[in-house]
């Protein structure tokens, strides 16, 4: 090889090598710092668009988690409503038994039937101002949406409660509630509660009953019993509809984990990789700024020959 001063080729080849090292270890202190084996598109750009996917996932199911658990809130709402009703609705019983018996004098059955009424009405009551989140929850319509978390493919599993709108106690859309008319007998108000699937095929309506007979009483009797049982058939399937939801937010928290653990996997560092990656990248800096002073250094032997 001869020498020469107009280019030193093997400083340059040093110098390439040592800016190269420079920049592996500069990548490999990011990663330890940071914590993340990824932290531009340039240092895996697969490994980057397959992490960040599986992050929205992992943020589609922990919603879907809330959903479900916001509602199970609505639906314990729900059911502690209709355990109240079903409280007036066994009072409304007793009341009906007595008036029914006959021994009642007018006075005495005029107060029973006014007692039955403010029952009446209080179920009206519990109807209109039981709020979950601010929405009515007798009257109004929800719906819990859960998902698998597919990035792309939308929520798939969705469970649904549908509108609390019937009027009728039990029919073959797969409502249940009880229908019934506020205290004076013209104002016909609706408490129903009717979440997706069949729960009867019966209609039960108070709005006419009354005690001011034995044989209204009686009447009224009959159909309160009816009602009775279809606001427990009806708490039997919220508390289904309860465990259901439970166990989805259950399932959508557990694949939340293992979603979590495989997007960890891709982006995670393995800090015991990197330390040696940054063991071997700072003696290499070290090698190659001594073989760039050595490549310098050559180039002085030409001013021997000039002696």
């Amino acid at each position: 090889m001869s020498l020469g001063v107009l280019n030193n080729i093997s400083a340059m080849y040093a110098e390439n090598n040592l800016n190269q090292t420079q920049s592996s270890l500069q990548n490999v202190l990011t990663q330890l710092s940071s914590g993340s084996r990824i932290n531009s598109g340039a240092d895996d750009a697969a490994g980057l668009s397959l992490a960040n996917g599986l992050t929205a996932n992992s943020t589609a199911l922990t919603q879907s988690a809330t959903n479900a658990s916001e509602g199970v809130g609505l639906l314990q709402v729900a059911d502690g409503a209709l355990s109240q009703v079903t409280n007036l609705l066994n009072r409304a019983v007793t009341l009906a038994t007595e008036a029914s018996n006959g021994t009642l004098n007018t006075t005495q059955d005029s107060a029973a039937n006014s007692e039955y009424q403010s029952i009446l009405d209080e179920i009206n009551n519990i109807g209109s101002t039981t709020t979950y989140n601010g929405q009515q929850v007798f009257g109004g319509s929800f719906a819990v949406f859960t998902g698998d978390g597919t990035v792309g493919g939308g929520f798939t599993d969705t469970i649904s409660l549908a509108a609390l709108t019937s009027a009728t106690v039990g029919d073959a859309t797969g409502s249940a509630g009880l229908t019934y008319t506020a205290g004076g007998g013209t104002a016909t108000s609706t408490l129903t509660y009717a979440p997706a699937g069949t729960v009867g095929t019966t209609t039960q309506d108070l709005s006419t009953t009354d005690l001011t007979t034995a044989a209204n009483a009686q009447t009224a009797l009959n159909a309160v019993y009816s009602a009775v049982q279809d606001v427990a058939a009806e708490r039997g399937y919220t508390g289904a509809q309860i465990n259901t939801l439970n166990a989805v937010s259950n399932v959508e928290s557990t694949e939340q984990v293992n979603v979590t653990s495989a997007q960890n996997a891709v982006m995670a560092t393995d800090y015991a990789q990197a330390t040696s990656q940054m063991s071997k990248y700072e003696i290499l800096a070290q090698t190659g700024i001594s073989a760039l002073a050595q490549a310098n250094s050559q180039q002085q032997l030409v001013t021997k020959l000039l002696q």
